[in-house]
């Protein structure tokens, strides 16, 4: 008897849920008000009082882990969500239809591919100013072609399909056939993509605004913490040291999604 794996979701669901809920519940968690100064408790090392220690304004280093899980991720899965739906949507169309329309969407995913990614985000962002709502933007402009490409493929193999001929004998025109039929059986692949892309997307985010493309201070963002930070390596390393293992944890919280969501979505199951 054939048996799939997905009970195997479960604990990493957990894991998921568990993140998104300290993020969504970061200032009421947070012990201490992130933007509060106080000089004379600068640089105070972890204890019962700074779990993390204090960074060089006296502000918690815990409080603003914390809140900074709003910015990184939030902006994260607003910029991967963005890219995911934009992606899908004109792959799924240039797949569906022929002509002029897949000419056009495939090679404008091309200019973009053409250019190394992180460098193109790097210029963008510049370009535009600075600031995370312009990194995010960035970084979204050379997301959406991967999704677009895979949805295109995905689209193609689809249109051979028996049910695609039935429905369009049962007279359902290209653009219902689109958002009924099409788009609900590519969404696996695509949302795996996106669960992967997101600890990509977090990194990228947190590097730009460690370049001073992001978050600007005194905004509580875990890149921007970084910079901050990196002079105080040897002295303070807890000031570097803790939003860099949030980083890392989230990283790797969704990271391990993925793989447990492309195990899952496996036709090939375990005996």
């Amino acid at each position: 008897m054939r048996r799939c794996e997905w009970q195997s979701l479960f604990p990493y669901l957990l894991m998921t849920g568990a993140l998104l809920a300290a993020v969504i519940l970061a200032p009421v968690l947070a012990p201490c008000d992130p933007y509060a100064q106080d000089l004379s408790a600068a640089l105070l090392p972890p204890s019962a009082t700074y779990l993390l220690g204090t960074d060089s304004y006296g502000r918690d280093v815990f409080s603003r882990v914390l809140v900074g899980a709003q910015t990184t991720l939030g902006a994260t899965l607003v910029l991967v969500a963005a890219a995911a739906v934009f992606g899908c949507v004109a792959g799924a169309a240039a797949g569906f239809c022929s002509g002029w329309v897949r000419t056009a969407i495939m090679r404008a995913a091309d200019v973009f591919l053409a250019f190394p990614a992180l460098v193109f985000a790097v210029a963008l962002a510049g370009v535009l100013g600075g600031g995370l709502f312009h990194a995010a933007l960035a970084l979204a402009a050379m997301s959406w072609p991967k999704y677009a490409r895979l949805a295109c493929a995905l689209t193609r193999s689809l249109c051979a399909m028996p049910f695609l001929a039935a429905a369009r004998m049962a007279g359902a025109g290209r653009m219902c056939i689109l958002w009924y039929h099409v788009l609900p059986n590519i969404g696996g692949p695509l949302l795996v993509t996106a669960a992967l892309d997101i600890g990509t997307a977090s990194m990228e985010l947190a590097g730009l605004s460690f370049l001073g493309l992001g978050a600007t201070p005194p905004t509580a963002e875990w890149g921007a913490m970084m910079a901050n930070g990196r002079s105080l390596l040897q002295t303070a390393p807890w000031v570097i040291l803790a939003p860099g293992a949030a980083l890392f944890l989230s990283v790797a919280v969704f990271n391990l999604l993925g793989d447990a969501m492309r195990d899952a979505l496996d036709t090939r199951c375990d005996q």
